[in-house]
């Protein structure tokens, strides 16, 4: 039996991998900092090695090696990046650490502690560490600390207490200062909070979407609660069990216009959803919240990026529970969340929703490919 010259020619299309074939490159490219820690590169021109999300002018790929370990970088005998700090924690780690700090100084600060005071405790410039604080939690130092007061004011006026030692005890200097701010710290005078929301009113109405029904419920502040859902009926129960001593009142015309806004904003999320919001939450969940605002449309972040985000990495759990305590369906999208190994879960108004508004979401591009 003879062979033909073609069975016996080696195999002329296999080449080597290049870098540019790895995914771990695409990283690089990107600057992305999650896989900071997962890998390292080192870079044969400069002679030294980095963490992914090195700020450096991107190395050419012929030049570059990618590490598993920092022990194999560490190995080509080059010396640690000193824009990236590959050996020491990232940028983004140290900012996470000294937000956290700053977060429980406020929160452990009988008033509401100074900008320049906060940026000395942890040694930065005031307009340092305001940027950072903001990129890192989506509120101002003054906000946070406002929204950490207005959840002192909320405890202690549930425990009982006169709304004057409410007031006092949150670290208010004056009476005058809070009942300026009082409707937008609570939603309602502090009166009603203390009786549990009594006498609030809650203008609401009911309508249709391709993901089902939808309702929306404003106070006078805004937008307080857009719930979906398979049943209006269901609907309204669950507003009323979420303010269960508001009073409920169906809307006008002119509320069906605001509704018609919103069923737009979730049939075509490009074309945005600009309303005024009453969000009502602690000082952890409105933190949470605003890093969620932050992921725009057509991408995502996982529980673990968000609680990097506002400086508290640990706080994965609470972070899943503030996602999962949202009122506010898509204008708050807690749908851009997801689990670390990319699957969908923990929505409270279906997985199957869930799916939908991120493939309405997602770029022509990959909705073509």
């Amino acid at each position: 039996m003879t062979m033909s010259k073609q069975e016996f020619a080696p195999n002329r299309c296999a080449k080597p991998m290049s870098i540019e074939d790895d995914p771990r490159w695409a990283r690089v490219v990107v600057r992305d900092k999650t896989a900071d820690g997962h890998f390292w590169y080192s870079v044969l021109t400069t002679g030294v090695y980095c963490r992914p999300s090195c700020p450096s002018r991107t190395a050419h790929p012929k030049n570059v090696t990618l590490h598993d370990t920092i022990e194999s970088a560490r190995a080509t005998g080059f010396r640690p990046c000193k824009r990236c700090n590959p050996d020491g924690p990232s940028l983004e780690s140290e900012n996470a650490a000294l937000v956290a700090k700053a977060c429980r100084l406020i929160d452990e600060s009988e008033e509401e502690p100074s900008l320049e005071s906060l940026a000395g405790a942890v040694g930065r410039s005031s307009g340092y560490f305001h940027r950072v604080f903001k990129a890192a939690t989506g509120l101002t130092p003054k906000e946070y600390a406002e929204a950490a007061r207005a959840e002192k004011v909320r405890e202690s006026l549930e425990l009982g207490n006169s709304v004057t030692e409410a007031i006092y005890d949150a670290g208010f200097n004056s009476s005058g200062r809070f009942y300026e701010k009082s409707t937008g710290i609570l939603g309602m005078t502090p009166k009603q909070y203390r009786a549990g929301g009594a006498n609030e009113e809650l203008k609401f109405a009911v309508g249709q979407t391709t993901l089902g029904a939808i309702l929306v419920a404003s106070s006078t502040k805004g937008v307080a609660s857009i719930l979906l859902g398979d049943d209006p009926d269901v609907l309204v129960r669950s507003l009323q069990d979420r303010f269960p001593k508001a009073r409920l009142i169906g809307a006008d015309r002119d509320y069906e216009t605001l509704i018609s806004r919103v069923v737009g904003f979730v049939e075509n999320p490009s074309i945005g959803l600009d309303l005024p919001l009453d969000v009502r939450g602690t000082a952890f969940q409105r933190r949470v919240w605003r890093a969620l605002q932050a992921i725009p449309a057509g991408e995502t972040a996982t529980y673990a990026d968000v609680a990097r985000r506002i400086g508290t990495p640990e706080s994965v759990r609470a972070v899943a529970g503030a996602c999962a305590a949202n009122n506010l369906a898509v204008a708050i999208p807690c749908h851009r969340v997801i689990r670390h190994n990319g699957e969908l879960s923990g929505y409270a108004w279906g997985v199957g929703r869930k799916r939908a508004l991120l493939d309405r979401e997602a770029p022509e591009s990959s909705k073509s490919s």
